[in-house]
């Protein structure tokens, strides 16, 4: 049998899968957050820093494809082997014992499949939105991309950032948004403390830290993608 067939075959490889992809979609949020993040610098840089991220973006061409192609591997594979250690799980578990774990088990925990494809919906929904622009295409005109001034464009490219203010300018689009990043988040809450504990790295004195520093991380995580939309809808950027 095929090594990596065999490992996936394992409980404790899927686990190691499960790890191992949420690492590579966390590093991606978090540098993503990052980039975003420059809209707020002040004045006119944060139009110029986001506009030039874009830019960035779009000129690896052909490679920001195998990237996106990647993570959405990483992405699918995370949500199936998920769901596979779920149903796995559920059907080795008794009944009465699982009734009994339920009242320790958090939200999040019992939630993570749900959660999960809901977040598969809503990165569907966001590359329709601002990548590939369909949904503007739809109907949503005030959400197509506003080209800069000739020096602006050879600079960086697409207005992104104007872009960005219209395309939440549109509550619906703005809401779904919210909700999409609070279900990733509450995925990550948990997420972190199972990732410790496949790696092995949770013990009785570690575990509070790490499991309550992962939730930090994914508030903070969620704090900052947020504050963009709602940036928007207050009038703060415009």
């Amino acid at each position: 049998m095929n090594p990596f067939v065999s490992f996936y075959n394992s409980s404790i490889g899927r686990k190691w899968i499960v790890a191992l992809t949420g690492l590579v979609l966390i590093a991606y949020v978090i540098g993503h957050l990052i980039g975003n993040l420059q809209i707020f610098l002040p004045e006119h840089e944060g139009i110029r820093q986001i506009n030039k991220y874009g830019h960035f973006l779009h000129s690896l061409g052909i490679g920001l494809w195998l990237v996106r192609i990647f993570l959405l591997a990483c992405f699918v594979l995370h949500i199936v082997t998920t769901i596979k250690l779920a149903a796995e799980n559920r059907a080795a578990r008794p009944e009465r014992y699982a009734v009994t774990k339920r009242e320790k088990a958090s939200l999040a925990g019992r939630t993570m499949v749900v959660s999960g494809l809901i977040v598969l919906c809503f990165v569907i929904f966001h590359v329709l939105h601002f990548t590939t622009h369909t949904v503007a295409a739809a109907g949503f005109k005030d959400l197509q991309p506003v080209p800069l001034s000739p020096y602006e464009a050879r600079e960086t490219g697409w207005d992104v950032y104007h872009m960005v203010v219209a395309g939440f300018h549109n509550k619906a689009a703005a809401g779904f948004y919210i909700l999409g990043m609070f279900l990733l988040c509450s995925h990550l809450s948990h997420g972190f403390g199972s990732f410790f504990q496949t790696l092995g790295l949770n013990s009785k004195r570690t575990a509070p830290f790490l499991v309550n520093g992962g939730r930090i991380l994914a508030w903070l995580i969620f704090v900052g993608y947020v504050s963009i939309p709602i940036a928007v809808m207050i009038g703060y950027l415009k």
